[in-house]
Parts: C-alpha cells; structure tokens; sequence
C-alpha cells in the first residue's frame, strides 16, 4: 500500500492501515483539517466533486460526512472534472474545494485535492498546514446544533457555467468548427470524460462523436494515463471509422492528448503547443511551461514575439509564474493547459475548444498541423523508489558529475546541453524518480535517457 502526503494532497492506494493506505481515518483526519484551515478565514462554504473511479462514492461520502462534522456548508458536484470544480468555487464564493480524483494513477489510487478561495491549488505554506493539523489530530468537530448542510448539484448548473464560459471565449469558433464537420474518436477512459467531452464536442458543432471506454464505473478499460501505450484501441478505431482525430483525457479531465488521423500521435507533448500557437497568433504575450517541457513551447512564443519562462515542476508553481510573468497562455507537458482568462487551472476542456478552432481555421489535416512545429521528441522514464534510496544524494552526484554542462537545480536536476536536456526530479505523487529527456530524435532521446539511468543505477 502507498500514501503520499504532500502541499499539493493527500494521494494514496486504497486500503491497508491507516498512514499506510488512502483509508477512511487518512480521508477523515486531512480534511476536517483542512475545513479548520477554510473556516478560520471566515467562509464554512466548500465545493466538492469526483471523478469516476471505483473508489470514488465511498471516499465521496467521507468527505461529505467529515466536512457536515466540522460545520461545513458542502456544495457537492457529484462526478464532475477538476477544471469544472475549480470554476464552481468561484462561482460558489466558496471558501475552498476537494477535488477526489487521483488523476492519471491507476483504479487503486484516490486523492484529496486541495483547492483554496480563487479555486487554484493551495500554496506550500497552507499544504504544511493541513499535513501537520491532520498528523496531530488538531481539529475539533462541531456539535449537534452546528453540523453543517450538504447541497447536490443536481441540475449541474456548475457544469452549465463551466461550458458557458468556454463557448464565451473570444478565440472559440464554433461556426469555423462546425464547417468543417470533423469525425471525433473520443476515449473516455470510463471516466468524467465520457460525459463532458461528448457533451462539449456537441456545444462546439461536432455531431459525429464516437465514444469508447464511455461507461462511467471507474474500471479503467487500460491504464488511464493518456500516453502512446495505452491508446492502442483508439488508434484501431480512428483508422477504422477514417476519423479526422482522436481525444484522450485523463480520469478527471486536466489532461489533454490527441491522436492523428493516420493513427499516430499528436504528441502529449504538442497539445499545449498548438494551442499557445494559436493564442499568441491573436494574443500577444509571454507562456510558461515546467522545466520538464517542451522547448518547442519556446520557439512557438517567440516566434509571435513573446518570452518563455520556465517553472519548477508542479501546477502551483506554473500558475504563480504565469501570474509573475502576465503570460498568456501556460501549462504542462503532460497535456496541461492553462488559460488564465477562464481560470488558473490545468483544463482539457478550454484545451479542447482552442484546439479545435485552432484546426478548423487551418487549411490541412491533424498530421499536417503536427508537421508545422518545431520536431523535438521527450523520452518519459522512471526508477521506482525503495525506503533505501537516498534520492538527494543521487541528484546532487548526478549535478556534481555534469558541473560543467548548464545545471538547474530549481526542482531535481536539470542538465541543458547544446542540442538536448535532461531533467531528474522526485515525484511528488508517486514513489518514483522522473528521468525525462528530450532530443532531436526518439533514437536520440531514449539513448539520453538511457545513459543517464544507467549512471543513477550504478550510483
């Protein structure tokens, strides 16, 4: 069993003894310390939502029940997305949010995402608190005559919003998108997104959707994070239907990849690419991705005359650069997009609309539209951890070792050399070392990677 307490929540396998697995005494201690954290600014209001996975209605009904014991006033989505919970407290004038989704990890994974009053994750400084609130037991419950109440979104008018703001943007174009009348593979992931993709695609003027994995249990038809290997079945099903592309998201929808119509991948990597390029083409400004991203990002913005900047690892860390930098448009390498406009959140949705318009306005297919950016490839790798690694020491002998090459230390280890890069870092939701690197070819960045993983081995 694993839980992993960090600033950015509290993720774990369910099951097992308490601190060992995501359990219920885990779930019930963190947040009746984080409803202590959101009452004391003076606001008892929280939004919730989850995901699809299996886990989801018990851990659902934890929350609730702790949150109603702290005298908490529960504003509950149901199953729902991150991006949706994090605009409905806004919406809400809530004071925070827990969003219950592990994200990409596997079925017997859950967790307890922190969110504050603007609807953004909340900062190191809170995260601490509510870790060391939740280890001492330091909270206390309410009595009887000051439980607190609990509303269901029934009507998903927080959905409503949500899609209402994106359909506002001034950069979608549902008139350009309905023109050209695109065939969408969709892979829901038996997910959230089985639900609000389809039902976005149709707002935006697709009317063709084919929808696999739409069952919404949480058994994840393969595993859920949207990478190359697992998408085998959408491949089949795009060059089989003669589809013009595909959409993956992850189980909570933060993430976004696309698939080709010739069944080969757009490249998680180039989501937020293609979607800073056609931004900045009618907006200009600064992007801000992670050190572990893409530096076709880079060459994007300045080629419509902005500046790129690049943050430690981690979507609080890209939101408060995009604040420092005014940029424009931000996100992950992992298929995160961020568009400050609608909020200060990873959303596939808002990255699907852009997306699409992007394209629609583009004279050629999805594999053309690839073609025309800057051709890097991202080798992703990682090295399980046992209680025995010493993770610092490893990254500090790994700087020591390539002293004379371009060294960051921000976040791990990353090494810049002339025509390729490296980043080592510890995961914050896994138990894992990150070796991503990236090349000019596959060939060139799986070597990459390879050597360096080697020398950590042998360490």
């Amino acid at each position: 069993m694993s839980l992993i307490k960090s600033i950015s929540g509290i993720r774990g396998t369910i099951g097992g003894k308490p601190d060992d697995g995501l359990t219920p005494v885990d779930i019930v201690k963190y947040s009746a310390a984080f409803a202590t954290i959101t009452k004391a600014k003076g606001n008892n209001k929280i939004v919730i939502g989850r995901d699809g996975r299996i886990s989801g209605p018990i851990v659902e009904s934890l929350v609730i029940a702790t949150l109603q014991s702290m005298g908490i006033e529960v504003i509950n989505l149901g199953l729902s997305t991150t991006p949706t919970v994090e605009m409905a407290v806004k919406y809400a004038n809530a004071g925070g949010g827990i969003i219950l989704t592990a994200s990409h990890n596997p079925k017997q994974w859950n967790a307890l995402k922190l969110l504050n009053e603007t609807g953004e994750f909340i900062s190191a400084e809170v995260g601490q608190q509510v870790l060391d609130m939740g280890n001492a037991n330091d909270f206390t419950f309410s009595e009887v005559d000051d439980l607190g109440t609990v509303v269901f979104d029934e009507n998903k008018a927080f959905k409503k919003k949500h899609f209402d703001a994106i359909l506002a943007h001034e950069l979608v174009d549902t008139e350009a998108i309905t023109k050209r009348n695109f065939k969408i593979v969709v892979d829901g992931i038996n997910s959230s997104g089985a639900e609000y993709v389809p039902d976005l695609l149709m707002l935006l003027g697709v009317a063709d959707v084919i929808l696999i994995n739409g069952e919404m249990h949480g058994d994840f038809a393969h595993n859920p994070e949207p990478l190359p290997a697992h998408l085998t079945e959408m491949t089949t099903i795009i060059k089989k239907e003669g589809a013009d592309l595909g959409i993956v998201v992850d189980p909570d929808v933060d993430r976004l990849a696309f698939v080709n119509e010739d069944g080969t991948m757009f490249g998680e990597e180039y989501t937020l690419v293609a979607v800073a390029d056609y931004m900045l083409a009618h907006k200009k400004g600064n992007s801000v991705s992670n050190l572990s991203s893409t530096r076709a990002l880079r060459d994007v913005t300045e080629k419509h005359g902005g500046d790129y900047f690049a943050s430690a690892v981690g979507e609080v860390n890209v939101v408060t650069m995009m604040k420092e930098k005014n940029a424009v448009i931000g996100g992950e390498g992992n298929g995160g997009i961020i568009v400050p406009e609608l909020h200060y959140g990873r959303d596939a949705l808002i990255g699907i609309a852009l997306f699409m318009s992007h394209l629609a306005k583009y004279d050629g297919t999805m594999s053309e539209l690839r073609a025309s950016y800057p051709n890097y490839f991202i080798s992703k790798n990682k090295i399980e951890l046992t209680p025995d690694i010493d993770v610092d020491n490893i990254l500090a002998q790994m700087a020591a070792k390539y002293k004379n090459e371009q060294v960051n230390t921000t976040d791990g280890v990353k090494i810049d050399f002339a025509e390729e890069w490296v980043h080592l870092r510890k995961s914050n939701t896994e138990p894992i070392i990150r070796i991503y690197s990236e090349s000019a070819s596959e060939d060139k960045a799986n070597a990459l990677a390879e050597k360096i993983m080697g020398e950590i081995k042998s360490l």
